[in-house]
């Protein structure tokens, strides 16, 4: 468990994941709405150097970030608009999988049959809209990390 103070250091910790991930890893990214989904995966991407800009996939569903230093690409999807397993297999992640980072977010439930080692990152939310010390909106959150798999043995 990790507690995140601020959107910056949302990003900071993707980049330290980044370092952990490699090609054919699958990470499924669970919270609430605003929790810091994207705002992690923009960490991710920093870190694995690919092409972006890293914007929620929302309606285009999957978005392939190519790789600008020969490292693996990272397939960023939102599965928040996905009615079930069937619409996953429509969209041909595992085609990809073995070569890229493939990140899920709203994954839980739906693409875990992807892959049976898979990195799970679950985000709550700080206090519901309380200010911080000076007033900010409280942009603390809660970060949980749990390796599935023998990839993950040791490793978070």
């Amino acid at each position: 468990m990790r507690v995140v103070a601020t959107a910056e250091k949302m990003r900071e910790l993707g980049v330290e994941l980044a370092g952990l991930l490699r090609p054919g890893d699958l990470a499924v990214l669970s919270g609430p709405l605003g929790a810091g989904k994207t705002t992690l995966v923009q960490g991710i991407a920093d870190g694995l150097k690919v092409r972006g800009p890293i914007t929620s996939p929302t309606f285009v569903i999957a978005r392939v970030h190519p790789s600008l230093s020969g490292g693996p690409a990272l397939v960023h999807v939102d599965a928040y608009r996905l009615g079930g397993n069937l619409e996953v297999d429509d969209l041909d992640l595992d085609a990809s999988l073995e070569d890229s980072v493939t990140v899920v977010e709203w994954g839980e439930g739906l693409v875990e049959g992807l892959a049976d080692d898979r990195l799970e990152i679950l985000i709550e939310r700080g206090e519901a809209g309380g200010p911080g010390e000076q007033g900010e909106p409280d942009e603390e959150r809660t970060v949980r990390l749990r390796g599935i798999g023998p990839r993950w043995e040791g490793v978070v």
